[in-house]
């Protein structure tokens, strides 16, 4: 998973780019989380709850992507996959489906988050 953070020095917004297949997580990171200090909290305290029940799924629902969490595998997607009816497999909503949800490791995933909060110069006390 290869990312790039950037942040516009005219209004001071954050952005991100992630490699294909992962791009969820960029738009997840940059329209749900930005620089919201509680919600970077909830994602640290998500995290350090799936250490302590590692075969219980953690999920942070957000305004249009989720995060879920089990065991050592992150899942990021977006909310409108959850809803309605399952598509047929071969419909041409596949290459939007994947473009809708994308998974990496936890460790990964922590790597990013604290590097996220070295961007936009976060220190939380209990990163784990």
């Amino acid at each position: 998973m290869d990312y790039e953070f950037k942040k516009n020095t005219l209004d001071g917004s954050y952005y991100c780019s992630f490699s294909m297949g992962h791009e969820i997580i960029g738009r997840w990171l940059q329209e749900e989380i930005s620089n919201d200090l509680p919600k970077i909290d909830q994602v640290i305290a998500l995290m350090a709850a799936s250490k302590r029940a590692f075969n219980q799924e953690q999920t942070l629902e957000g305004q249009e992507i989720r995060v879920m969490i089990l065991a050592d595998e992150v899942t990021v997607q977006a909310n409108v996959l959850t809803h309605g009816e399952a598509l047929d497999s071969d419909s041409e909503f596949d290459f939007y489906d994947c473009e809708s949800t994308a998974s990496c490791g936890i460790d990964d995933f922590a790597l990013m988050i604290k590097q996220w909060c070295e961007f936009v110069r976060y220190s939380p006390a209990d990163f784990t």
